[in-house]
C-alpha cells in the first residue's frame, strides 16, 4: 500500500476518533434507544417545549451516528478493496479505492471541524478584546498587529466586524481595542484565542535590537436574546468619559463613551462608538455576555476566573509565540502546533492554529504530532 494512502487512512482514523469522542460513541446506541422509548410516550406532547427539545436532541444524535457510520464504512470498504485489488493485481480497482479514500479525507475533516464547533455557545457572535501588555510602545504596536490579524481572519470568513471601543497608544499602536464579530460559529472559532500572545522581532522603532512584546486577548460570546442574565443595579458602576481613540470616523470625541464596572467579579466593559444611550446598551450587553461566559466556564469546571483568565500580559502566561527574528515561526504552546508561515498567520491564516486547540479541548491531549506524522 502506498505511503500516501496509508497517510490518508491515518487521517480518517484520527477524524473518526474525534467524532467518536465528541458524541461518546460507546453510549450512543443506548442513548438513542432511550430517546426512542421517550418518543413513544403518549404524554410526550403535553409539554410542547420539552417534546421539541427531545426531538431535536434525538435527531442530532441520529445525524452524528449516521455520519460516523458512513465515514467508518467508507474507510473499511475501500481498505478492503485496495487489499483485494493488490492481491489480484487489479490496478484499476486499487486506483479507484485510493481516490475514494482521498475524497473521504476531505469529508471526514469537514465533519471533524463541525464536531469541534457544537458547544453550547459556539454558534454565537462574539466580542473580542485586545490589550497591550508588557513592552511599552512595542506592545501597543503588537496589539495593533493582532487587531489587524483578527480582522483579516474575520473578513476571510465573511464575518461582520464592528469596532466597539479603542484607546490609542501614546506614541504608536493601540493600548486596547474591542470588536463585536458576527457570523456563524464566530465564538466557537475565536474562543481558542483567549490568552497572552508573545511577539519576538527586531524593533521597528529605530532601536535595531530584538524585542519581546506581549498583548492579551479576551473572547466571550454575545448573549442570545433568549438567555436571561440578571444584573443587580447595585453591583455596577457606570462612568462616562471622553473617547481617546486614534481619530477617524469610528471615534467619538464627545463625553459619550461609557464604562461599566461589575463589582462582584471585577469585570470592566466599555463602548465609545455611538451616543451615550447606545453606548450604555452596548456595554450592558457586553457585561451580560461576560457574565454568561463565566457561567459557561463554571459548567465545564474551568480553572480560569473571568478577569483573571488572561493573566498578566507578560512572561510565563503566553499561549502562543510569534517569532520573526532570528527565525520565522508561530507556535501554539498549548498544543505544540507550529508553522513557519508567519506572514500568512499575521495576514489572518489562523484556522490551523485554532483547530489544534479545539481538538485538544475535545480529546484532552494534543493531536498536533499525530497530524504532522499523518
Amino acid at each position: 500500500m502506498r505511503a500516501e494512502t496509508q497517510a490518508n487512512i491515518e487521517k480518517i482514523r484520527n477524524s473518526l476518533e474525534l467524532l467518536g469522542q465528541r458524541m461518546d460513541i460507546e453510549t450512543a446506541q443506548h442513548r438513542l434507544e432511550e430517546f426512542n422509548a421517550r418518543v413513544e410516550d403518549p404524554n410526550l406532547w403535553n409539554d410542547q417545549a420539552g417534546a421539541q427539545k427531545l426531538m431535536r436532541d434525538r435527531q442530532m444524535l441520529v445525524d452524528k451516528m449516521g455520519i460516523y457510520d458512513q465515514i467508518k464504512s467508507g474507510l473499511d470498504d475501500n481498505v478492503e478493496l485496495i487489499e483485494l485489488g493488490e492481491m489480484e493485481g487489479d490496478e484499476e480497482v486499487v486506483a479507484e479505492a485510493e481516490q475514494a479514500l482521498a475524497d473521504l479525507v476531505e469529508v471526514a475533516a469537514a465533519k471533524e471541524l463541525e464536531a469541534l464547533l457544537d458547544g453550547e455557545a459556539d454558534g454565537n457572535d462574539t466580542f473580542l478584546e485586545i490589550n497591550a501588555g508588557a513592552g511599552g510602545t512595542e506592545a501597543c504596536d503588537w496589539a495593533q498587529m493582532l487587531a489587524r490579524m483578527f480582522t483579516r481572519w474575520a473578513e476571510k470568513k465573511g464575518y461582520e466586524v464592528e469596532l466597539q471601543s479603542q484607546e490609542a497608544g501614546t506614541e504608536a499602536g493601540i493600548k486596547s481595542v474591542s470588536y463585536k464579530i458576527s457570523g456563524p460559529n464566530a465564538y466557537g472559532w475565536l474562543k481558542s484565542e483567549s490568552g497572552v500572545h508573545r511577539l519576538v522581532r527586531i524593533s521597528p522603532f529605530g532601536k535595531g535590537t530584538r524585542e519581546t512584546s506581549f498583548a492579551s486577548v479576551w473572547v466571550y460570546p454575545v448573549v442570545d436574546d433568549n438567555i436571561e442574565i440578571e444584573v443587580n443595579p447595585a453591583d455596577i458602576r457606570i462612568d462616562t468619559y471622553r473617547s481617546s481613540g486614534a481619530g477617524g470616523q469610528h471615534v467619538n470625541t464627545t463625553d459619550s463613551a461609557v464604562r461599566i464596572t461589575h463589582a462582584p467579579t471585577g469585570i470592566v466593559v466599555t463602548s465609545s462608538e455611538k451616543s451615550q444611550h447606545q453606548n450604555r446598551d452596548i456595554a450592558m450587553k457586553a457585561l451580560k455576555s461576560r457574565l454568561y461566559q463565566l457561567e459557561l466556564e463554571k459548567r465545564t469546571a474551568s480553572i480560569r476566573e473571568s478577569h483573571e483568565a488572561k493573566g498578566d500580559a507578560g512572561w510565563g502566561n503566553q499561549i502562543r509565540s510569534y517569532v520573526l527574528q532570528p527565525y520565522q515561526m508561530v507556535k501554539d504552546l498549548r498544543t505544540g502546533f507550529e508553522t513557519s508561515d508567519t506572514q500568512g498567520v499575521l495576514d489572518g491564516d489562523l484556522d490551523g492554529l485554532m483547530a489544534s486547540v479545539l481538538a485538544q479541548n475535545v480529546s484532552g491531549k494534543s493531536r498536533a504530532d499525530a497530524r504532522s506524522e499523518a
